[in-house]
């Protein structure tokens, strides 16, 4: 009961399905609390899908004096991998030194501080590199002799996101995609929603203690729509575009470049056949749905790596781009690369004096999230008394249930259980699904036995899965955030995929329905 004498039908509702949002629901539906949560898309289909793939606590941060943002996502990196070792995995990065930008002595006091400000324990210190006799050195021009190589982690964002939902929803939230938050009013001190899915265009009203307001870029626009302040300005919209080219060097270790402007730039081995060049920062101001990497941003990323690689990229070894908009604390800064990453929580009303409470999330990165999630939980706490303990430190996420370093040994035994399976296939299916493979694959024992085959080791069984299990609605979902395999099917494919989700989705729809009338 709430302070009215009403009665809620959620402690929580969550607006938002990318990774603080899922996060969040993750979080508190572990410690007791009853959530609630919308995406008006798919899940991870704004900011979280769209960044650079990783782990890390921003070098580049420390220039800007952000030691406790360092700190906080450096202490991050080996916590999320034992979670989520089958997502999560170390990279090596190597930093070669660029005469007449940084000094070698400034790279490696960085590096010092990076090594010893977060706790690292399985993750391997810096070294030093002679670029004219080690293998990184080889794709890079010969004017390069000595680099820096250190460690950080690559992470699957899109299925980091998914997996959240999955584990909050196992724990009892209830995670409603295609689903927008429409009218969001107070009364007293609950909420009133009105949610609307967007195909079919069906609404339903529920009322939630407070709002979790995770919408990303669109967070001013929950807030307008919330609390009719048209005046709402929080946010700094700052556009990251990333380039896919084919593969540009053979071995497993990524680059990060120092740019003239003061920027750095990744190159990072990526799906194994190709290399991920990112990102750019520049302001932005129109739909994020809409954001799309611009020919500037791709030519200054060719550019800029063309700086560093024996062999020019050219424009026509762009096989697919992607672009994403940060929605960052407008902190001031005058430039976009300046604007902190850090997250900053805001709390609109207050339970306690009669006006239902609003969260609002600006800011953050992927590394932070689950710290961002405790945060938030420590207002709610505030807001509507505390329930359960802190949980997530040491909590597996879904298919992460085998030790930190044993992916190699989990790859060999799905092989032998599923000899059936080729090998690169294998591969796969454990580095997204970890020991959950044996459950999309059990009772299977043949190709056969998978379903219709849409290409690039894509077969039924696991769209299937991926539609009961993790949302999936769309052939989109399945390719390009479920998995990258949208690299490798053909506009034919991936017809005939939506095709097939469409026909099993209306076939559950109306078995559903026959059920419910008898």
């Amino acid at each position: 009961m709430t302070a009215s004498g009403q009665a809620a039908d959620f402690d929580l509702l969550v607006v938002g399905g990318g990774i603080n949002g899922c996060g969040i629901a993750r979080d508190a539906v572990g410690r007791g609390y009853s959530v609630c949560l919308a995406e008006m898309n798919d899940l991870a289909s704004g900011t979280s899908s769209w960044s650079t793939k990783l782990i890390h606590g921003g070098l580049r941060y420390l220039e800007h004096y952000e030691f406790r943002l360092v700190r906080e996502a450096l202490s991050e990196r080996e916590l999320l991998w034992a979670n989520a070792p089958h997502i999560i995995r170390p990279l090596r990065f190597v930093l070669p030194h660029q005469k007449g930008l940084r000094p070698r002595w400034m790279l490696r006091l960085g590096l010092f501080l990076y090594d010893n400000l977060g706790g690292r324990k399985l993750l391997p210190g810096t070294r030093t590199l002679n670029l004219a006799t080690d293998p990184t050195g080889k794709p890079l021009k010969d004017g390069f002799t000595t680099g820096f190589e250190y460690s950080d982690c690559w992470v699957d964002d899109a299925r980091l996101v998914a997996l959240n939902a999955r584990d909050a929803a196992d724990r009892g939230a209830e995670i409603n995609t295609g689903t927008q938050v429409v009218g969001l009013a107070r009364e007293g001190d609950i909420w009133r929603a009105t949610l609307q899915t967007r195909e079919g265009g069906a609404t339903r009203s529920v009322t939630a203690r407070l709002v979790v307001n995770a919408a990303g870029p669109w967070v001013d626009r929950v807030l307008k729509g919330a609390l009719k302040r048209n005046d709402t300005h929080n946010v700094r919209l700052v556009q990251g575009s990333h380039i896919v080219v084919r593969k540009l060097f053979d071995h497993d270790r990524a680059y990060i470049f120092q740019n003239g402007d003061g920027r750095i730039v990744f190159a990072i081995p990526y799906e194994q056949d190709f290399t991920l060049i990112g990102t750019t920062d520049r302001d932005y101001d129109g739909d994020p749905a809409k954001v799309a990497a611009t020919e500037d941003e791709i030519v200054y990323l060719i550019e800029a790596a063309s700086e560093y690689f024996r062999k020019p990229i050219v424009r026509e070894d762009v096989v697919w781009t992607y672009s994403g908009v940060r929605p960052l604390f407008d902190d001031g800064a005058s430039k976009a690369q300046e604007a902190t990453r850090d997250y900053v929580l805001k709390l609109d009303g207050n339970g306690a004096s009669g006006q239902a409470p609003m969260i609002n999330i600006f800011g953050g990165k992927i590394t932070t999230y689950r710290r961002l999630a405790l945060s938030v939980l420590e207002m709610i706490e505030k807001s509507l008394g505390a329930k359960g303990p802190e949980w997530t430190a040491r909590a597996l996420l879904p298919g992460g249930d085998f030790p930190t370093t044993g992916l190699a040994d989990l790859e060999a035994a799905l092989a032998q259980e599923f000899a059936f399976l080729p090998r690169p296939l294998v591969a796969r299916l454990a580095r997204s699904y970890g020991t959950r493979t044996r459950d999309m694959l059990a009772g299977a024992s043949s190709l056969a036995d998978l379903g219709p085959d849409f290409g690039a080791g894509l077969y039924g069984r696991e769209v299937a899965y991926l539609m009961d299990r993790e949302w999936a609605r769309h052939a989109e979902d399945v390719l390009w955030r479920r998995s990258k395999l949208g690299l490798r099917v053909s506009p034919q494919q991936a017809e005939a995929l939506e095709a097939w989700m469409s026909e099993r989705l209306a076939g559950l729809a109306t078995a559903g329905a026959g059920r419910s009338k008898a």
